[in-house]
């Protein structure tokens, strides 16, 4: 017993040591403020610190790495909620219901809220990881690429048939971001598909590009056309900040459930941190009663994908440590910072003694990087919530010269804007006929994995890997995953024509 505690507390004392606490804050302050600008946070600003990171004494180096990498998706809630600009990957599905309470008034609850599950998930996920690590190991040998390609497809079905009424037109439109995820060179043959001649489409489409016009571009051009601000409301709802967080507590039961799914999805390499808001968001919507109010502004929209998502870092943090896999573009850079530190990632992270105590420093880094941006991005929220007020003629400009810029990093090509402009008239046009526009964004994230997969998949085991017992039982779950809908409808519909 004291092999496992002794490791555990020299990792503790060292995090707590007053330089490299200073460190921890540090990355924690950077991680949040790279985490609000939108294109600024996740892999490019480490990979802006990296060369000064890599002179820092390891001990210092890692609090501050981890206090980077923690706070991503807590800090980019802010413009998922205020203005429908996903901040980052983690926050793509916080935008359904967080924007529309911003709507109402109810921004302060709504960020409130988020901040907090963000760190009970992570803490939560931290502690889910570290006591089912032995029964995760035997798992993860399971999923092999078959299982994991019909899970992406079992996430675009799940989102797509949950779409607000309209199950089957959220099914074609996460078909659409699939058919958008393979445009570009195909890296197997070399076939530019979709391409029509354009060299700009041989390397894809960026996905910031597909979330700001989406969501962000076709929100501004409404709120143009209104003339007003993003609320009508004279003033925030008093109290929202306290009864965000008590919302947190008020639906614990919804945020363990939330955070077990996101340490999963964390802890299975490929599937990337954009697929755990939406899985948590879809079981949410699914499990939750009254969840046809999901996407008109309901609390739980909220909770369950930020609960997931904080809790996926600490899901993924283990792979990368003790198998040499990210599930990331942020954390492959942190395992080449970590192997320049002289960290070696493997078995050895989690059997060595004093690799081991490196492993417990990086966990409470974790911890207390979860805690410290909660506290920091709780003070932020009064100021940052007058956004809401400010009027359309200052507001839009604002947002619009983000997103061109954001759009623009994606490859320093005007194309980008071209490609922006164009999408963000296709997201305008889904919003204003009723058209889902969230299973484009997922169906978007999960196709190149689902491509991929498929590719692996059929390469390996030819078509006998449609009769593995875990591809079968996932199949069955899809099936019933597309069904259901159109049985509730036609039960609904039944007992109306039977009530009076």
């Amino acid at each position: 017993m004291f092999e496992v505690f002794e490791p555990a507390l020299t990792g503790l004392i060292s995090i707590l040591e007053l330089r490299s606490f200073i460190f921890l804050c540090a990355g924690v302050v950077l991680g949040t403020v790279g985490a609000i600008l939108p294109g600024i946070g996740g892999p490019a600003q480490l990979a802006i610190v990296l060369p000064f990171v890599i002179l820092m004494k390891r001990v210092d180096a890692i609090p501050f790495l981890i206090g980077m990498v923690a706070v991503g998706n807590t800090g980019n809630t802010f413009t998922s909620v205020l203005v429908s600009v996903p901040g980052g990957a983690g926050s793509q599905a916080t935008v359904l219901d967080g924007f529309p309470m911003a709507k109402k008034g109810q921004a302060g609850r709504a960020l409130s809220a988020a901040f907090m599950v963000s760190m009970i998930g992570g803490l939560i996920g931290a502690v889910i990881l570290v006591l089912s690590l032995p029964i995760l190991q035997f798992l993860i040998k399971l999923m092999g690429s078959p299982e994991l390609f019909v899970l992406t497809l079992w996430g675009v079905a799940m989102i797509g048939t949950l779409s607000a009424g309209a199950p089957l037109k959220g099914l074609a439109t996460g078909i659409l971001g699939v058919l958008l995820a393979v445009v570009g060179m195909d890296q197997k043959t070399g076939v530019s598909r979709f391409g029509f001649g354009w060299e700009y489409l041989w390397g894809g489409i960026s996905l910031a590009i597909i979330s700001l016009s989406i969501f962000g571009i076709p929100e501004m051009i409404a709120l143009a056309s209104r003339r007003g601000s993003v609320t009508d409301v004279q003033e925030l709802e008093p109290g929202g900040i306290m009864e965000g967080i008590r919302d947190s507590f008020r639906h614990w039961w919804l945020v363990l459930r939330c955070s077990a799914i996101g340490a999963w999805i964390g802890f299975l390499p490929g599937l990337g941190s954009e697929a755990a808001g939406w899985f948590a968001y879809a079981h949410a919507k699914q499990t939750e009663k009254d969840g046809h109010l999901f996407g008109t502004g309901d609390v739980r929209g909220v909770i369950a994908p930020e609960a997931s998502n904080n809790a996926k870092e600490g899901g993924a943090l283990i792979p990368t440590l003790a198998f040499g896999v990210p599930g990331s573009a942020s954390l492959a850079l942190l395992m080449v910072a970590f192997v320049i530190l002289g960290v070696r990632p493997g078995p050895e992270m989690l059997t060595n003694p004093e690799q081991l105590a490196v492993t417990w420093s990086i966990v409470w880094s974790l911890i207390f990087s979860q805690i410290l941006a909660t506290a920091l991005c709780l003070g932020l929220i009064k100021p940052t919530a007058r956004v809401c007020f400010v009027p359309f003629f200052y507001l839009v400009p604002v947002v619009l010269a983000l997103a061109f810029i954001s759009s623009f990093a994606a490859n320093y090509e005007f194309a980008d804007l071209l490609m922006l402009v164009s999408l963000g008239v296709l997201g305008f046009f889904m919003k204003e006929n009723g058209w889902p526009r969230a299973p484009v964004l997922l169906g978007f994230v999960l196709g190149r994995r689902m491509e991929m997969f498929l590719w692996a998949s059929t390469a390996r085991y030819g078509m006998e890997w449609l009769l593995r017992p875990g591809v079968i039982l996932l199949l069955l779950l899809l099936a019933l995953t597309v069904v259901h809908p159109f049985i509730l409808k036609r039960r609904r519909a039944r007992q109306a024509k039977l009530e009076p």
